[in-house]
């Protein structure tokens, strides 16, 4: 078979399910070549890329998290952004950051995240059609506005620099609106220095400390809060954007699935977000690089090598699921992948898990199901991907003569 996952053709097309179906089956530790590289090895396998995952000495986060990173942009952040640092500065940057979004703020990050969602679906339920990638992607970006403080005047301004930036096909596009929304932070962040509030960044900057180990302290730098508000910003963009779209492409197409989670409840909607997770995986590869001989499944690995690790493969791998190409809203157990794994685990998962619960919710109260109007389409990616367009029609649910 020919493979080449550097093609953006099957992502745009969402046919490249077969390849890693054939890699895992017959070569899950691939030597993949590149044009003007030395080319890189590519993971399929569940077990091999948790392996990966939980050995951050032997695989470095350091050289950059996907293919095709520029190095300039990685030098710049290396070592300050959670997801190009390894440990210790990694583990110390995450605690930290962690305070902020810990237990104890999850009872009023979950009813903030309940009530933006509610206010964004109300404003959708009465259309009859629409493209449904337009609710998705205000739906992470409000949330994520809401939760930093940012004035809600700035928020569509917000929405649209972080689409340009993640889904432009113009590098120079993508590069110039990243700058915007560092500056833009730069500028709240200190604004929120002088003037603190009840917000995520107000919270970072003025109540968590990194451990430098031997008892030493200090508050995060300017820097480490502008790239990691980034992260958590294009984090939170790319996967509940995808999904949520994912989710209602599949309860549109399999629309028993709708009527069980409904008959299933409010207790249906946890596995059933897994399930939207593990089937639609927007984060579909992250990188590393090799920083000593080593084995993977058999396979010598040299030390300067860099290994992917095709997230969108493990998440249906027949060793570890059943069934693996089948949606089911009520599968358990549900081992996915779909935040990494190990100490790279997202440090937004949980954010992103209220979101989709929020909106699960909402949409079972008041809907009977989905019906498509028009086309899916993906985009292009082999990093971030998902459905970038999905006409809908919203079934309302239905009373009965008679009803109160």
């Amino acid at each position: 078979m020919h493979i080449d996952l550097l093609d953006p053709g099957p992502f745009a097309r969402n046919d490249f399910w077969e390849t890693f179906a054939w890699l895992r089956a017959n070569d899950p530790v691939h030597r993949h070549p590149e044009p003007d590289g030395d080319g890189f090895w590519v993971l399929s396998k569940h077990r091999d890329i948790s392996r990966v995952y939980t050995d951050s000495e032997t695989f470095s986060s350091a050289g950059g998290m996907r293919l095709g990173s520029d190095p300039g942009a990685v030098a710049a952040v290396t070592q300050r952004m959670l997801i190009v640092s390894d440990a210790p500065q990694h583990t110390r940057l995450k605690r930290a950051l962690h305070q902020a979004l810990g237990p104890q703020r999850m009872p009023r990050i979950e009813a903030l995240v309940e009530k933006v969602v509610a206010e964004l679906a109300l404003e959708y339920l009465e259309r009859d059609t629409f493209d449904f990638i337009d609710l998705a992607k205000q739906l992470p970006n409000r949330v994520v506005c809401a939760l930093m403080g940012i004035p809600h005047a700035d928020w569509a301004w917000i929405g649209e620099l972080t689409t340009e930036a993640f889904d432009s096909d113009d590098e120079m596009e993508r590069s110039s609106a990243h700058s915007e929304i560092f500056l833009y932070f730069m500028e709240l962040l200190r604004e929120r220095r002088a003037h603190p509030a009840d917000d995520l960044i107000s919270h970072i900057a003025h109540d968590t400390q990194v451990d430098e180990g031997g008892g030493e302290q200090r508050p995060l730098t300017d820097e480490e809060i502008v790239f990691n508000c980034n992260g958590i910003l294009s984090g939170a963009n790319e996967t509940t954007r995808y999904s949520a779209a994912g989710a209602v492409h599949q309860f549109a197409e399999h629309p028993e699935q709708w009527r069980l989670l409904k008959e299933l409840g409010e207790a249906g909607v946890a596995p059933a977000v897994e399930e939207v997770l593990r089937w639609t995986t927007p984060g579909v590869h992250a990188l590393r690089t090799v920083t000593r001989d080593t084995e993977i499944n058999g396979t010598r690995i040299a030390a300067g090598d860099r290994v992917t690790l095709w997230n969108v493969s493990a998440n249906r791998d027949e060793e570890l699921f059943t069934d693996p190409h089948t949606f089911a809203v009520d599968r358990r157990p549900n081992r996915h992948i779909a935040f990494g794994h190990g100490r790279h685990l997202c440090l937004g998962a949980h954010l992103a898990r209220f979101e989709l619960a929020a909106l699960l919710k909402e949409f079972t109260r008041t809907l009977d199901g989905f019906e498509l109007s028009g086309p899916v389409r993906y985009n292009s990616s082999n990093f971030t991907w998902g459905i970038k367009s999905l006409p809908v029609r919203l079934l309302r649910r239905r009373v009965t003569a008679g009803a109160a």
